[in-house]
């Protein structure tokens, strides 16, 4: 059996994310930041204060992933943590003022970037994409669980 390039949803969704990324950091590079911290920042744009562990949920990564990446924000200036309060064994992660301030200059970068790749698409056609992928996003990851709990049984 074979399952070539132009026929597998999996190299397709990855060759695109890839587009996706190399645009993003196109943009990103000169202001000194990468696709990495995006995805960081837009989670917290969204859920200020989220802990590590939250944070990694909502960007789909390890919890060491995230830990490089947000001591790497942290050294930029971009971030802080603190100790949460009811449960010290957390630890809550807060944009600085200067990550605050980079959402309004980078929103209409990720507002191009999604006009470019959508360009020559139908409204229709998007909406029915977004909603396709983040069925397969849900099949994905009920599937993991599901192996996972297989592997520990």
């Amino acid at each position: 059996m074979d399952l070539s390039p132009d026929e597998s949803l999996g190299f397709q969704v990855r060759r695109c994310h890839r587009a996706f990324d190399r645009l993003l950091n196109a943009y990103l590079g000169p202001r000194g930041l990468s696709s990495g911290f995006w995805y960081f920042l837009r989670a917290l744009w969204q859920e200020n204060g989220a802990t590590q562990k939250r944070l990694s949920q909502l960007n789909n990564v390890t919890e060491p992933t995230t830990v490089t990446t947000l001591n790497a924000m942290a050294r930029g200036g971009l971030v802080r943590r603190e100790r949460d309060a009811a449960d010290g064994r957390k630890l809550n992660v807060f944009l600085t003022p200067r990550a605050e301030a980079l959402k309004g200059e980078l929103m209409p970068v990720a507002y191009r970037i999604n006009e470019v790749a959508g360009a020559g698409v139908s409204p229709e056609d998007l909406a029915t994409t977004l909603r396709v992928l983040r069925r397969m996003s849900e099949n994905l990851t009920r599937e993991a669980a599901a192996v996972a709990a297989e592997e520990t049984a």
